[in-house]
């Protein structure tokens, strides 16, 4: 039972002069019980049936309705935030079309439950009180102003002097404000014709009467409940972006609002509502003048002459006062200009420049919370500067404070813990991002400035770096990084190899090298040295003398070596980015640098017993970089073969034993392991492969032999029984990079791989295996057919072995694998015959062709997969324009009419041919393209065989084949 003995007698209550319904009635208490979140799971399944039932009855709400009022549930959250979800639920999707009866019930339970709020005795947490104000602000916005024109009067009648009762009238106001006013809540079209005209009639009718309300709920309980105050201040903030600024920028207001700036309890939020005034949308003129008489009355009372101690959360809401005040002068000074109004645009700029002191005063705050606040109005700043033709001095020496304020903001406080960075430093490095991009527009603004700043500060710190503090050194070599995105392309990598006639720029990078600041030890100036020569590594093409020294830096202490995981970390990345930089120029020191990291070359294997330096992704980065060194380097192909085999023996070394130990060991976290150095082994060989380009290939570096070598080691792994699948991987990436660098020495090893891998096929790892095959067709096209010719049939009938394999239907891991690996067998045959390999088909046995185009025809016409059914009439077009014709295949013709031109209708009629979906969509324009072909190569043969052999079998009516007959002879887009 919902409910039972439901009955209603009428109460004329005091306030809405609405009857109010009284129930008598039953819940079901079994499931209310449900609601408590100690509830069992089937207890709590009970009650959201229970709500659904509820929700879906036409009388529920007024159950609720009764059980929220009737006291018999009071101090029961849980029951009585269910009863509010319930009602708010019938507002949302019933009201609207209520019966006037309904309508009186609703209005009088919005009256029960205010007052219920409103009583100073009540106890109701915020969440139900935040409820009941949802609810009353949701019939408020289906009833006004047509249904209940008097809402507003009402809502104050039911106000008594209680803090308990204004508490709830200002939620209802919060509310309606996030129901009808909200800019941040997406409506519909609907709701914003609603809310233009709930507006207008609150103009009209109801703002001047709760803009008193607001006034006295400020007087009356600014010390006696400093929280409530607070809310209507909130809520005059949220109400102001629309209403008369009159009727708050008034002297009774403003005076209030001043007073409450001395106040500490209220002081914030009265900061946060003045800057919602400012906000309010104006003329620029109007507007200008609301700042100027807020701004000045501000500063007389000395509101903004604070001491730094002064508490942070304050400062911050002061701060983004003044951020306010800034932006929109800046946006009237903008609009001013459009309106070419010089003379109130002058006014408007003398007032800005005004209050550049007090963005200055807060920008360089100690807390970065206050500080960070003000960046948009010295963004802005920045940007209005930059419209000037001529800056004058004041705003030259402004430019000039906002670059040394940057700079000391940007140093670390002695506070910040580099080894464990959490939340507060996570900010930090938030706070510095803005403070980067201020950095990068005082650049666009003035260049030399900002180049003469930091040659100072570079010019100062460096040579004196032991005597420094590690924030003061850190930021000088920041700067000088920053100054890379700062400056022109043409600046900050043009250097000169005369010494004499160098930059500033490259006089700096220079002594950033020579005066070994790298051996300061700290992480973060180690971190940002690197970083610094990393971004500049074109000065080492005027000043090579430099290279020596940093590459040592990268290679011991201070890079790979260094104490901090992180700083090794980042140096085995930034050294590729260097090497790669300055190919061609390294020659001399290849093998010293090899020999400096050849411990760190050694494979981390579960046997090493010891802690590994660097990680298995940095390792990847130093095998990448020393192969890029060989490769790039001019010495003769004997030597780079020799430094190769070198550089990969550890690798091949270790690559059998780490195999053997895998087959022998019956522990499951080493064999893990094992399989895991294997898989690394191999990731490391490839990486060293993409030294070699299409200028430096592995022939002309004479080092073929290596890498076929190391492949036919990998190849012995390809068949463990034990984490197959991450060793397969590992020797499918080794053997992509293979096709990539090698030319037909790779073609003897695919078979071997072939052989293992059709031993026990998985789904899976036929699906990854076959973009190798795609990527040696596209490579080596018509040449690899014979190669291709031979492992085609066993590889597609493996394929189809694999497909027609029994599974169980709720594997739907599985399920997916084997659509993955049909999608790639499609995709196999497109890439076959779209490289010029047509023949691997053609020379095929009749009857495996045969069975070969069933299967697209299969694929056309009946699996429900679009993007397979795409690629097999792509396939089908193909074959047509190859075969269709007079000399083409024998036999073919006969089968494209029996086979391939069903499949084009049969396909297109399936239920599963969605045309919703956009591949669907796609694969109709194959199918139409299909089609089209068979026209052009048959002719009229073709449309005489479609209008009297095929169609009429289908029992089509003869206007349709003719019509579509007419379609297709003009060749004009096919619709199915």
């Amino acid at each position: 039972m919902l409910y039972s003995g439901f009955t209603y007698g009428l109460v004329e209550p005091h306030t809405f002069g609405y009857r109010e319904i009284v129930v008598y009635f039953e819940m079901d208490e079994d499931a209310l019980r449900g609601l408590d979140p100690q509830a069992n799971p089937q207890l709590q399944a009970r009650a959201l049936q229970y709500f659904e039932q509820l929700k879906s009855s036409r009388d529920g709400w007024k159950l609720c309705a009764a059980t929220f009022t009737n006291g018999n549930y009071f101090g029961n959250d849980h029951v009585r935030f269910f009863c509010l979800q319930v009602i708010g639920h019938y507002l949302k999707s019933g009201y609207r079309e209520a019966s006037i009866e309904d309508q009186q019930s609703v209005r009088s339970l919005i009256c029960t439950c205010l007052q219920l709020m409103g009583n100073e005795s009540n106890l109701d947490r915020s969440f139900l009180r935040n409820k009941v104000a949802q609810i009353a602000s949701l019939a408020f916005a289906v009833d006004y102003p047509h249904r209940w024109p008097s809402f507003f009067t009402d809502l104050i009648g039911i106000l008594s002097p209680s803090a308990k009762a204004v508490d709830i009238y200002l939620r209802v106001l919060q509310s309606i404000d996030s129901e009808v006013v909200d800019r941040d809540i997406v409506h519909t079209e609907e709701e914003i014709q609603r809310n233009t005209v709930i507006k207008d009639a609150m103009r009209e009718q109801s703002v001047l009467q709760l803009t008193e309300t607001w006034y006295t709920i400020l007087t009356q309980f600014q010390s006696s409940n400093p929280e409530v105050t607070c809310m209507c201040l909130d809520v005059i903030g949220k109400y102001v972006s629309w209403i008369d600024i009159n009727l708050i920028a008034n002297d009774k207001f403003v005076q209030v609002l001043l007073e409450f700036m001395s106040m500490p309890l209220l002081r914030e939020s009265a900061c946060d509502c003045i800057l919602d005034v400012i906000n309010k949308g104006m003329e620029p003129v109007a507007k200008t003048k609301l700042i100027e008489s807020f701004t000045s009355i501000l500063q007389n009372r000395g509101i903004f002459n604070i001491q730094e101690e002064e508490e942070g959360d304050y400062m911050a809401k002061l701060s983004k006062l003044i951020n306010g005040i800034g932006v929109n002068l800046i946006i009237c000074w903008q609009k001013l200009q459009k309106m070419e109004d010089q003379e109130n645009s002058l006014v408007t700029m003398a007032a800005l420049e005004e209050k550049v002191p007090l963005m200055f005063r807060f920008l360089s705050n100690e807390d970065d919370d206050v500080s960070g606040a003000v960046a948009p109005f010295v963004q802005e700043y920045i940007s209005f500067l930059k419209q000037m033709k001529q800056m004058s001095p004041k705003q030259i020496e402004n430019i000039q404070g906002l670059l040394y304020t940057i700079i000391k903001k940007m140093k670390y406080d002695d506070s910040y813990n580099f080894d464990h960075e959490g939340e507060e430093e996570a900010m930090f490095q938030e706070y510095r991002k803005q403070l980067k991009n201020i950095f990068t527009n005082l650049a666009a603004l003035d260049t030399e400035l900002i180049l003469r700043t930091v040659h100072n500060l570079v010019t100062q710190t460096l040579p004196r770096w032991e005597a420094m503090k590690v924030c003061d050194v850190e930021v000088a070599i920041t700067m000088l990084y920053m100054l890379g995105e700062a400056l022109p392309s043409s600046q900050s990598q043009q250097f000169n190899p005369d010494v004499s006639k160098a930059s500033a720029l490259q006089d700096m990078i220079r002594m950033l090298i020579t005066s070994r600041v790298s051996c300061q030890g700290h992480m973060i100036v180690d971190l940002q040295f690197f970083e610094t020569i990393t971004r500049y590594d074109k000065f080492f093409l005027a000043e090579p003398q430099h290279i020596p020294d940093v590459l040592m830096a990268f290679t011991d202490e201070r890079g790979f070596r260094h104490g901090s995981a992180q700083v090794r970390s980042r140096t085995s990345y930034l050294f590729s980015r260097f090497i790669k930089g300055l190919k061609g120029q390294l020659s001399p020191y290849i093998e010293d640098v090899l020999s400096r990291i050849q411990d760190l070359l050694m494979l981390n294997t579960p046997d090493n017993g010891y802690q590994h330096l660097l990680s298995n992704e940095d390792q990847l980065f130093i095998y990448e970089t020393a192969g890029s060194l060989i490769v790039s380097s001019n010495l003769m192909p004997e030597r780079k073969h020799h430094l190769m085999k070198e550089l990969l023996s550890p690798i091949a070394n270790k690559f059998e034993g780490l195999l053997k130990k895998l087959q022998v060991e019956t522990n499951d976290k080493r064999q893990y392991a094992y399989a895991q150095s294997i898989n690394m082994a191999t990731s490391l060989a490839s990486r060293v492969s993409k030294g070699f380009s299409s200028q430096q290939t592995m022939q002309a570096c004479g080092c073929v032999e290596t890498f076929t070598d190391l492949l036919k080691i990998f190849l012995q792994a390809v068949n463990v029984p034990v984490y197959r699948q991450l060793i397969q991987q590992g020797v499918r990436q080794y053997l992509h990079r293979m096709v990539v660098c090698l030319e037909k020495e790779i073609l003897p090893f695919v078979p071997i791989v072939l052989e293992n891998l059709l031993k026990q096929p998985e789904a899976r790892e036929l699906h990854d295996f076959l973009p190798l095959m795609n990527q040696l067709i596209m490579k080596f096209k018509g040449a690899i057919v014979p190669f291709l010719q031979q492992v085609f049939m066993p590889l597609v009938g493996t394929i189809f072995q694999v497909l027609s394999t029994p599974t169980d239907d709720l594997d739907q891991v599985t399920a997916v694998e084997k659509k993955m690996l049909q999608r790639s067998y499609y995709l196999f045959l497109s890439t076959i015959i779209s490289n010029d390999c047509l023949d691997v088909l053609k020379n095929q046995e009749m009857n495996n062709l045969h069975d070969l185009l069933l299967t697209i025809v299969q694929g056309a016409a009946d699996i429900p997969d679009p993007q397979s059914q795409k690629m097999c009439y792509n396939i089908m077009r193909k074959l047509i324009e190859t075969w269709g014709g007079n000399n083409g295949l024998v036999g073919f013709v006969d089968f494209m009419y029996k086979s391939f031109l069903p499949a084009c209708f049969l396909g297109p009629m399936k239920p599963t041919f969605d045309l919703n979906d956009g591949q669907t969509s796609l694969a109709l324009g194959e199918c139409a393209h299909c089609l089209k072909c068979m026209v052009d190569k048959r002719g009229q043969e073709f449309l005489t065989y479609l209008s009297t052999d095929y169609l009429p079998v289908l029992n089509v009516p003869a206007e349709n084949i003719q019509n579509l007959k007419t379609v297709v002879e003009q060749g004009l887009t096919i619709l199915i």
